[in-house]
């Protein structure tokens, strides 16, 4: 009897040494391997045209293009070869102008990207003339060139659920931008929608391949052709055996932007306020009410400028988040923002500082309609083959792991969008 009576008292205290000290010690170390798995995911993301690659657990690396490489070794090339000629006959042109051989290179911008399910890189490379579509493998780091064409600007990569098809956003030179599908490498290319709107952001469907979303945006245009306003973003779905386009989600009151699917089905999406474009007498009195103070505030932007060149010093001790000059205004999902009053006025996540307001939303909706925000202050975001999110707020990445918790993955001066690894 006192055998078994000790026994059952050394269980129970195992019991309570495994509840008190074990158990909390054995959650604390999964939730830190959940972290170490958010902060380590693989994703891309663009700044200022340029291509940042951060492989699972590697090291945040800028992508150089051997391609624009090439380009930028050719045109010093023919620099070289036509330097004589400045300041000769040879130089005039057949209308009796001067040739400009020395003309600053045009910048190759990248504008869009996406993970291949082998962890190979899909990106999208353009300058005033030429545009085209390259693959990094993974395994080699090697460039391969899949299409390349003269005025072609795409946006949006997407790759479909089998690999084999892709959709982008294909914009024109009248400021229209239409949905096109091509195989993966590069062939068949084809614009499957059309008509004054801006069409971008197409995603697949996993359980309907020959269905698209997309958003949607229409255009206002003056007696002369110019574009006055666009028209708040609706998300639409396609259809491309009868070519017929369907609404899935609009509201005159908000913009739906960069649909996307989840793997159990959910309809994910971002949501802002709809800024209407006004622009009457009373704007035109607060315009001339205001002007002075601009113009000064122009001319003492203009001064300090000067100062810090030539002294290093700014004109002011005024403190205040730092922003580069070519970040002071930035254009983010198509609205432009004021990066510096951002930065001072937007709530930070995670002690990140934001770029964008609270307003801008990441949503979650199910079939049946209940919607649930996910994230708040959301420039741009991408979803993971897993179920994952990686997001960004304009200067920082976040994952959102399956589990729902969230963590910070990397700061940067601007993030303007991200790309999850398959």
């Amino acid at each position: 009897m006192h055998l078994l009576l000790g026994l059952l008292f050394l269980g129970v205290l195992a019991y309570l040494f495994h509840r008190i000290f074990l158990a909390p010690a054995a959650v604390q170390t999964a939730l830190q391997q959940a972290e170490a798995g958010r902060s380590e995911r693989g994703f891309a993301f663009l700044s200022n045209g340029l291509l940042f690659l951060r492989p699972h657990g590697g090291e945040l690396q800028q992508l150089h293009s051997p391609y624009v490489q090439e380009a930028i070794d050719r045109r010093e090339r023919a620099r070289d070869r036509h330097s004589w000629k400045q300041g000769t006959s040879f130089g005039i042109s057949a209308g009796g102008n001067m040739r400009n051989f020395e003309a600053g290179d045009k910048p190759v911008l990248a504008t869009t990207a996406a993970f291949e399910a082998n962890g190979d890189l899909l990106y999208f490379l353009k300058d005033e003339g030429i545009g085209g579509l390259f693959r990094r493998e993974a395994a080699s780091g090697n460039e391969l060139r899949v299409l390349l064409r003269q005025h072609l600007h795409l946006e949006d990569l997407s790759l479909s659920p089998d690999g084999s098809t892709l959709a982008a956003s294909s914009r024109q030179s009248a400021g229209i931008a239409n949905l096109a599908l091509f195989n993966r490498d590069g062939s068949a290319f084809r614009e499957v929608s059309g008509g004054d709107t801006v069409d971008a952001a197409p995603a697949w469907i996993p359980d309907a391949p020959r269905r698209l979303l997309f958003q949607s945006s229409g255009l206002a245009r003056d007696e002369n052709g110019y574009i006055v306003a666009q028209g708040n973003a609706s998300i639409q779905m396609l259809d491309m055996d009868t070519g017929s386009v369907a609404p899935i989600l609009e509201n005159p009151r908000f913009d739906f932007l960069k649909p996307r699917v989840s793997p159990a089905g959910d309809l994910l999406f971002i949501r802002r306020p709809y800024e209407l474009p006004r622009y009457g007498s009373a704007s035109m009195f607060v315009d001339t009410l205001l002007f002075p103070f601009r113009l000064l505030r122009a001319v003492f932007h203009y001064l300090n400028f000067f100062s810090l060149m030539y002294t290093r010093k700014p004109l002011t001790s005024a403190s205040g988040p730092a922003v580069q000059a070519d970040l002071k205004s930035i254009l983010l999902q198509g609205r432009r923002i004021d990066a510096e009053k951002a930065l001072r006025s937007e709530r930070p996540v995670q002690g990140v500082a934001s770029l964008v307001p609270s307003s801008w939303e990441l949503v979650s909706r199910t079939r049946a309609g209940l919607e649930t925000v996910l994230a708040t202050n959301v420039a741009s975001y991408d979803l993971g083959t897993d179920g994952s999110i990686v997001y960004s707020n304009g200067r920082g990445v976040f994952v959102i792991g399956p589990d729902g918790r969230a963590g910070l993955a990397l700061r940067d001066q601007l993030v303007a969008e991200v790309f999850a690894s398959a």
